[in-house]
């Protein structure tokens, strides 16, 4: 009986040791301290790239969304989520136990893309982005769609005449604030309010197309859609393909963490 009671008082106290010393292991507070683990990351996104960039001994996890990279940090079966960092400070701001850490991977900005044939398009969105910040309605729009708390407000509600034919805008929802669903299932964002108004500047009906990430590009040069976004991080690779708008934002790729609760 002494012998079990031993026994059971070890086994117990090896498990309490080993649960400790996990828990230890998984407080990361410094970047630098990601240098060997594994990232969760979006499919056919280029986070992987960015990521071994940065620590090529990493190695990386495919998920569907950065939502779902996200929680598979706060459930633990992650150690770091890798992603755009407005995005991450969304999930953040609307899931307890994660943190971003204060570092980035890199610094970037993001477009839109349009084929290289429609310079008149880019020139269009140019063009409107340039007006919006010297009227004031970027800087609207911006705190509208990234409040430093809480969620993002609805999106306005815009009617306008399409007598010019139909704008095909190809986006992967779920990018908030660029590109959701939101509760009434409807496709909104900063990304969807921005391309409405340059479709009501041009005169034409505006059709969204929600798809994979990785099918955006693909679907531009197969006409599928006039032009394509979703927090695309504006690159040399890319622009190889398609010719981007100017940048409309600029974030990078930041690093989310699990936050453990403070011991008292």
């Amino acid at each position: 009986m002494k012998k079990e009671l031993l026994f059971s008082a070890l086994f117990f106290f090896i498990l309490f040791f080993y649960a400790c010393s996990h828990e230890k292991e998984q407080q990361v507070t410094h970047l630098s301290e990601l240098e060997k683990s594994q990232f969760a990351v979006v499919t056919g996104t280029i986070s992987d790239q960015l990521v071994w960039s940065k620590f090529p001994g990493a190695e990386c996890a495919y998920y569907n969304s950065p939502l779902e990279a996200c929680i598979a940090v706060q459930q633990g079966i992650e150690v770091a989520a890798a992603y755009d960092e407005p995005i991450l400070r969304n999930i953040t701001a609307q899931n307890q136990g994660l943190r971003i850490l204060p570092e980035m991977i890199t610094e970037d900005d993001y477009g839109m893309a349009v084929r290289k044939s429609d310079i008149h398009l880019k020139w269009a969105a140019d063009s409107l982005l340039d007006a919006m910040k010297k009227d004031g309605r970027y800087d609207e729009m911006k705190s509208r769609w990234f409040p430093l708390e809480g969620k993002p407000a609805k999106m306005p509600a815009m009617e306008w005449e399409a007598p010019n034919g139909v704008l095909h805008f190809g986006t992967n929802a779920v990018t908030e604030p660029f590109s959701f669903v939101d509760d009434n299932q409807q496709i909104v964002g900063f990304d969807i309010e921005f391309v409405s108004l340059l479709a009501q500047s041009l005169g034409m009906e505006l059709k969204i197309q929600n798809m994979e990430f990785g099918s955006l590009i693909a679907s531009l040069l197969s006409q599928k859609t006039d032009i394509i976004g979703a927090c695309m991080t504006i690159t040399k690779e890319r622009a190889q393909s398609v010719l981007f708008t100017k940048p409309y934002y600029t974030g990078g790729m930041a690093v989310v963490v699990k936050d453990y609760p403070m011991r008292k």
